[in-house]
């Protein structure tokens, strides 16, 4: 998987840390923009993480809910900022998170492609090029062509990840965004995500579905409560997090 490419980093991070101040409400986070908060409750993301991705590797990252998969992502696409550390991202990062995020609900299926594209940096003629790959993709006939606010949430997420796979971006980011529609159309995802992979695309594969992670990645990062645990092959990994898991769950029952 991912072909023989040079060994050049596309991703790098280093001693990176994330914490997050836990708000009681609304109410008291936007008290906190004006007055500081004394002693507030926090929760440490990331934790002095360090490594670095090279270009064409297909990685998974497991763990657990809060083991921090969400913020690591959120920080190689641009959207959160570490306190401490540095994080070096050479390339164009496509996301398969939140495939809904820029639409314009009035537009047509058609506009919002072009919306997508000039939100990513991508000039009108390229985006001609590869607008009827994505309409094919997608699946939505003669709803192509009319507003995104008649659209069920399942053909938004279609939408959303069709533009995304098609552009052609240097790391394309993954998480959980097979669940989008049926069983064929999963199908057809998950066929496109290896093709991408073998075009050498980075990727980067976050699923609590083992079995997907084995397929997709020869290499996988666990994370636990902030901290990289094991990062290496992908059956060694996701034998440490099974054995981990288990560990964890013979405790609580004491």
């Amino acid at each position: 998987m991912g072909g023989n490419f040079m060994a050049e980093p596309i991703i790098t991070f280093k001693n990176v840390s994330k914490t997050y101040i836990l708000y009681k409400n609304d109410q008291a986070r936007f008290k906190a923009l004006f007055i500081k908060p004394k002693n507030p409750k926090t929760n440490k993301a990331l934790n002095n993480v360090s490594f670095s991705i090279n270009r064409g590797e297909a990685v998974g990252i497991v763990g657990d809910n809060g083991a921090g998969k969400s913020t690591l992502l959120k920080m190689i696409t641009g959207v959160a900022f570490p306190d401490e550390g540095d994080i070096v991202v050479n390339g164009q990062v496509a996301a398969l998170l939140e495939l809904t995020a820029g639409f314009s609900m009035q537009m047509t299926g058609r506009e919002n492609i072009y919306l997508k594209g000039y939100i990513l940096g991508l000039k009108d003629s390229y985006i001609k090029t590869i607008e009827e790959k994505i309409i094919d993709f997608a699946e939505l006939g003669d709803y192509i062509d009319q507003p995104v606010r008649t659209y069920s949430s399942g053909m938004k997420m279609r939408l959303g990840f069709a533009i995304n796979v098609n552009i052609e971006p240097d790391i394309l980011v993954v998480d959980e965004a097979l669940s989008v529609g049926d069983a064929t159309f999963k199908k057809k995802c998950k066929n496109k995500i290896k093709e991408i992979i073998k075009t050498g695309v980075t990727v980067l594969y976050v699923s609590h579905n083992a079995s997907s992670v084995k397929e997709m990645c020869e290499r996988s990062i666990y994370l636990k409560k902030g901290s990289i645990i094991f990062d290496g092959p992908t059956e060694e990994t996701l034998k440490v997090y099974e054995e981990a898991k288990a560990a964890d769950k013979a405790k609580k029952k004491k």
